[in-house]
């Protein structure tokens, strides 16, 4: 089910980075801002938000599932959005003013495509699977991989790989940034939480001045 022709009402942000980067902390704030202004927001994340998401990212995560092929995790994370977006957002973006979402397709093209070497197949499924959805805005939380992971104490079966392979998805998210960067704004995750908040809101204000205007 194709969406290139899907009618929008609401602006589309996602939210990436390392693991341990702040994503939850700043998708709290963000919901909370654009609520004080007067708008609507819902959030989900990746993968999960629906039923089937969420059995997807409990086999994702199990750390249990050590034999878990790269293609296999590449069609699960594909799997998983695909039944988000038909299940969920494109009734979301009909209704709310903004949609904010846990990661999107720009952590596939990192993590498998990038970080796990699948590279091509990964730019065409994400083109295919993502049945024509584009955010309007990403920010990419950013911040060294071995500080991201301190902060988290029960690592999961991603969190749980080689510090090699967190240092490729930093590359990969900075490389993505300066290919995209109308969309895509990078925030220094490692400074002071408030600092973090004020970044996010002077980049939300630049990117859709009708915010102030409504304030």
């Amino acid at each position: 089910m194709a969406q290139k022709n899907l009618k929008k009402k609401a602006i589309f942000i996602t939210i990436e980075g390392l693991e341990g980067s702040g994503k939850s902390s700043v998708i709290g704030f963000l919901e909370d801002l654009i609520k004080a202004k007067g708008f609507s927001a819902v959030v989900f994340r990746e993968p999960g938000s629906t039923a089937v998401g969420e059995k997807i990212r409990e086999i994702l995560l199990d750390k249990k599932n050590k034999k878990l092929s790269c293609h296999t995790e590449l069609l699960l994370y594909l799997a998983a959005r695909t039944q988000l977006i038909e299940e969920k957002l494109v009734s979301a973006f009909k209704k709310y003013d903004f949609v904010i979402c846990d990661r999107f397709f720009d952590s596939t093209l990192v993590y498998q495509g990038y970080a796990l070497g699948l590279g091509r197949i990964v730019d065409r499924a994400v083109k295919i699977f993502s049945l024509g959805i584009i955010p309007d805005l990403t920010i990419v939380l950013d911040v060294e991989a071995k500080d991201g992971l301190k902060r988290i104490k029960n690592k999961d079966r991603i969190e749980s790989r080689p510090i090699d392979f967190h240092n490729k998805l930093r590359k990969g998210y900075l490389a993505l940034a300066k290919k995209y960067p109308e969309r895509i704004k990078v925030i220094d995750a490692q400074t002071e939480l408030a600092q973090i908040y004020e970044r996010t809101e002077k980049i939300l204000m630049n990117k859709f001045n009708f915010i102030r205007l409504r304030s």
